[in-house]
């Protein structure tokens, strides 16, 4: 007599994250292609109620982040706010900041400021992203040299030096940058460069804004 074993095929558990996110459509496109065991919870305005307590963190990556009072949310919560520091807005210990700007949050590291539990770094890994720790201070390190360098350019437009096109080539060709300082901040938004370069110069008159700058900014 012969006994034959039928083996039944072992399915692994597929662990699925769910992430509640306030986003454009721009940023929100590109997060959700880092991961497809994510899955996404769109809202379009904080409030409790879509705040759901299943979710395993919640991103908000709007201009007026940072507004935002998140101390009933008791999860990881990422926020973009490049000007303003977490302890401005006196934000609860599970909140930290990212730069939030467009063309720096699709890059694969993130500078982070703030309280970094083992629950955001969970979120980081399954985003596929890498982090360094800064200061909670104004600007991060990125975009405080990229608005430098973008306001020199402004200096040297208002001063009839070079074209745009032509700045951001010579900055391209000379230094290896992907991009030219007036690509940069059409990218970021002008509105966005300006703010920080004033925050900034309250403390370092090195940021202080190009009066170019500060004319395209007020019109726009």
């Amino acid at each position: 007599m012969q006994i034959y074993l039928i083996r039944r095929p072992i399915f692994a558990k597929i662990l699925f994250m769910k992430i509640s996110i306030l986003a454009d459509d721009i940023l929100f496109d590109h997060l959700v292609q880092l991961n497809e065991k994510v899955i996404w919870n769109r809202i379009h305005q904080l409030e409790l109620s879509v705040i759901d307590d299943k979710v395993d963190a919640f991103i908000n990556l709007m201009e007026n982040a940072s507004e935002f009072d998140y101390s009933y949310i008791q999860k990881p919560v990422f926020i973009n706010s490049v000007i303003d520091t977490l302890q401005e807005k006196n934000q609860s210990n599970l909140v930290v900041r990212i730069n939030g700007w467009n063309g720096f949050i699709q890059k694969n590291v993130w500078e982070i400021a703030g309280a970094m539990h083992t629950k955001h770094e969970e979120i980081l890994n399954t985003l596929n992203k890498k982090h360094e720790i800064v200061a909670d201070q104004p600007g991060f390190v990125a975009p405080r040299v990229i608005a430098m360098i973008i306001n020199e350019a402004y200096f040297a437009k208002s001063e009839a030096v070079s074209t745009e096109d032509e700045i951001d080539t010579a900055m391209k060709l000379g230094t290896n940058y992907p991009k030219g300082p007036f690509e940069w901040c059409r990218e970021i938004g002008i509105q966005q460069v300006y703010k920080l370069l004033k925050k900034l110069s309250l403390q370092d008159k090195r940021y202080l804004p190009s009066s170019q700058l500060i004319m395209e900014a007020t019109i726009s």
